[in-house]
């Protein structure tokens, strides 16, 4: 039986989006990326398989400065450098050929809940360009932001994040 395969986060290809219901009028994206992680990979075994990740607060973009330093105001964050969002897998339920449920903890502003994440293995191949093995995964989830203390205006500012995620990694070696 194979055992699981290191392969670490390629950091300009992945992504957490988020969105979320602003008064009704708009639904607004933001995102983090530039994070690291690595991935426990088993291709023949992907239940045996795990993830973790930590994405610094202060990465987020959102496409106005004014609403990121709102976010990171005492609002919502509070964020100091060097706060983390970590994404930590506690297990992984296979449901088709290429998809899985990943449960893991998330802690977000010192709070941890367990999340699942759908997932869907898109491609684990060769890389044309770098000659090495590369996975690439997409996975949603939903979150209640006042979950992990950041429910500042809900409800009329949407208190469910729509969470997409989309990352590629790279065999260690």
């Amino acid at each position: 039986m194979a055992e699981p395969v290191k392969y670490t986060l390629d950091a300009s290809h992945s992504q957490v989006v988020f969105s979320y219901d602003h008064l009704g009028f708009s639904t607004t994206y933001n995102m983090f990326g530039g994070f690291e992680g690595e991935i426990m990979f088993d291709q023949d075994a992907p239940e045996a398989s795990s993830v973790s990740v930590e994405i610094p607060v202060m990465s987020m973009l959102t496409g106005w400065e004014k609403r990121v330093a709102h976010l990171m105001s005492d609002d919502f964050f509070g964020a100091e450098e060097g706060d983390m969002i970590t994404f930590t897998s506690t297990g992984i339920e296979v449901t088709g050929e290429n998809t899985a449920n990943i449960t893991g903890d998330l802690t977000i502003n010192d709070v941890t809940q367990s999340v699942v994440l759908d997932t869907k293995l898109n491609k684990a191949a060769q890389h044309p360009m770098a000659g090495k093995d590369w996975v690439g995964f997409d996975a949603t989830t939903t979150i209640k932001r006042s979950d992990y203390g950041l429910g500042k205006f809900a409800p009329n500012v949407g208190d469910e994040l729509n969470v997409m995620i989309s990352i590629e990694a790279q065999k260690e070696g």
